[in-house]
Parts: structure tokens; sequence; C-alpha cells
């Protein structure tokens, strides 16, 4: 196929699977004919991977992503499904590693067509091919509109909801091609009327307990429920982290054993290991847990928890890091308790988050780290205390605060 170019559909279902060089995450989105999504739950990705006639398959890095389109199932008012992809390493363009995308008949693998968008350079996602429904009949049509601002623009323009920084509206980097041949519409123009007024050039310090913030001015210290997402300068800052916790023997001079954790979940909020003194590395060695400390004597952190990011597993996209009162003590009976993520290459501090009020139970959910659609993390702090000596009593609710 060319940019513009259609073809009828000759199967109800439909796989759409988009090739690269590199690792691309890819994603689709159920539009109205207004050309936007009806909520955020038509935005299909890895970190929501179905929806009403519209599925996401990962190829787990061995194969190629896919879009699983069943036209028979669709609700009404649905009238095309585009697929995008970006490379799954921020910042990275589609200049040279230009990806093809192979609609397939999802029931028998065969080929009805491919299209390799031409001519890429800056752009760092793309809308490749589109679904769509015209006078009953649904055909699949070649696009190849760029974006310089990753799959954050494209979500924006039909219509999702994305919790970044005000910015100005977003511009394709390529116009949209006209189709082939007529009647068909146009791929949907830009938005170009931000969702919100734009923030002001020096945004006032956000409030106590609310509001999302980056590196850009150094470190960070957190408050209860406040996120800061770890990017510097636009662009992701570290591919290692360590999570340092640290805590002070318990008031009246005995000792108290603080066991710290961190839990690691899927797309569905689903557990897939914990990393603790039992088990110190999980998930192929991407999360490391330095060894138990029995009494917080010492200066410094007492337990170290390191999360290589980028060889993390794609199922993997949150962490919950968690301290549990092993022997028994109360919180309020600890002298101070605090969490701080330093870069894993220099050790340079960058966020801290102290446990300034505590509460009378056995377990907290101190922070957590979630993988965005844009491929940054974020961490939030969180401090909610939780009935529970060990690790295995926190799953569920650390669950719950994703």
């Amino acid at each position: 196929m060319t940019p513009g170019s259609n073809i009828p559909l000759s199967a109800a279902r439909v796989t759409v699977d988009v090739a690269a060089p590199v690792r691309l995450d890819v994603s689709g989105l159920l539009l109205t004919a207004d050309g936007k999504v009806r909520s955020d739950d038509d935005f299909i990705f890895y970190n929501q991977p179905s929806g009403p006639g519209v599925t996401y398959r990962s190829g787990g890095g061995t194969a190629p992503d896919a879009i699983i389109v069943d036209t028979s199932a669709l609700p009404p008012g649905i009238e095309k499904i585009v697929v995008t992809a970006s490379p799954d390493a921020a910042g990275q363009t589609f200049r040279g590693i230009e990806p093809t995308a192979t609609i397939r008949n999802a029931d028998d693998s065969s080929v009805l067509a491919s299209f390799t968008p031409p001519q890429l350079g800056d752009e760092t996602a793309l809308v490749i091919v589109e679904i769509y429904l015209r006078n009953g009949q649904w055909k699949a049509r070649a696009v190849g509109q760029g974006y310089a601002n990753g799959l954050a623009g494209i979500a924006t323009d039909f219509g999702v909801s994305v919790e970044e920084p005000a910015a100005p509206a977003q511009q394709p980097v390529t116009p949209p091609p006209a189709p082939a041949q007529a009647p068909v519409a146009p791929p949907a123009p830009p938005v170009t009327t931000p969702a919100a007024p734009p923030a002001p050039a020096t945004p006032p310090p956000p409030a106590p307990g609310a509001g999302k913030i980056n590196l850009d001015k150094g470190r960070v210290s957190l408050q209860k429920n406040q996120t800061v997402s770890l990017i510097k300068g636009g662009r992701p800052l570290l591919s290692s982290v360590k999570m340092g916790l640290g805590w002070e023997p318990a008031y009246r001079g005995k000792d108290i054993d603080l066991d710290a954790s961190v839990i690691a979940y899927g797309p569905q909020r689903n557990h897939v290991d914990s990393c603790y003194f039992g088990k110190l590395q999980i998930v192929g060695g991407a999360i490391r847990h330095s060894g138990d400390n029995l009494t917080g004597e010492g200066g410094g952190d007492d337990e170290v928890i390191t999360v290589d990011l980028g060889r993390l597993p794609q199922e993997v996209t949150g962490l919950v890091f968690t301290v549990n009162s092993f022997s028994g003590q109360k919180f309020t009976e600890v002298a101070k308790a605090y969490c701080r993520l330093l870069d894993g290459a220099t050790g340079e501090e960058l966020v801290r988050f102290d446990l300034t009020s505590a509460e009378p139970q056995t377990g907290v959910m101190m922070a957590k780290l979630i993988r965005q659609f844009s491929g940054e993390w974020e961490m939030t702090a969180i401090g909610d205390f939780v009935k529970s000596r060990t690790v295995r009593g926190m799953v569920k609710p650390a669950a719950q605060s994703l």
C-alpha cells in the first residue's frame, strides 16, 4: 500500500502487526464519527490491552506487537480504529527505522496488505493504518501521519486525557495524506485547542499532597500523594535506580526489624512477583535486594533495592515499595522512616519521601513507580499504613494503590 490508499477487508477479524528494527509500542484507538474516543477506555495499549472488539497483543520482544480488530464486535457508533506505534526507547525517532504494518486475516494469518511509511525523520510516533467503516463496508487505509511529541500527541489529538505538564497544542510532523480514491474521508485533523488552559510560564509550586513535577530543578522532596516524573529536560533521566529505605531503632532503645520489599505488578494490577529478604532477585535479576537489616542500626540506608528499569519485562508496569515491621512493633514506635530514589549509576539522590506522621500499624506502602504509555516512569509517594508484618499481606492493598 501507499500513503492514502485503501482496500476493502475480506475478513471480519483482522490483525495489524507493526514490525521495525527496534522494539515498538503499538496501540489502537476506537473512534466515533467525530474522530474522537468516547473515553480513555477506548485507548488500547500494553497497559490496557483489551476493549470492545479491539485487543492488544504483545510480541514479547521476539515478534511484532499487534492490534486485533473484530469488526463484528465493535460497539455501535465506533466507525474507525487507528493503529499507532512509537519506539520503545524514550526519545528515539523513526529516522532510519521505518516500520512496516502488515494487515492479516486474524483467523488464518493470511496477508491482506502491508504498508511502510516513506520519508520518516523526527517523528517519535505514527498513526500507521486505520480500519474504518464506509457505506457499510469495513476497509483499511494506509496513513503514515507522524508526530514529534510521541504517543501523548496522538492520544491528545484523539481525545484521550494525558496527565502531562501543559504544552502547546499538538501538531503533526507530516500532514495526513490525501486519500487515493474518493469519497474516503481524510484522517481527522489535529485538534488545535488545548483541552485545558495552558499553565503560566512559571507555574507555582505544587500544593501539598497534589501535583506532578519533574527533576528539572534537581532533588525533589515529595509529600504524600505527590508525583514526580523521572525526566529531566524533557528526556528520561536514567535507566537504573536504587530505592534506599532507612529507619532508626525504636524509641526506648529497642531494636526494630523492618523489612523493605518491592512488589511488581502487570497491567491488570496482577501480581508478578515480590522482592524481599527471602527472595533477593526477581524478574531475571532486573530487581535486586541488598539483604536483611535486623535492627536499623548504622547510618544511611538500611536496605537498598536496585531496579534496572531498562531490563524490566514489558509485563511489569508498576512497582510498589513497602516496609513491614517483622518484629511486630508499630510504626509509632519507629524513630523515623524514609525512602529515597537514587541514580543507580552515580548514587545521586533524586527524590526523598520522609514518613513524618506514623500510624499504629505494622506495614506501610512507601512509594510506587508506574510506567507511563510514553515509556517514562513516575514515582508517587503513598504513605498508607496497613496491618501486615510481611510482604505477603501487602500484595492486595498495594495493588489497590496502583
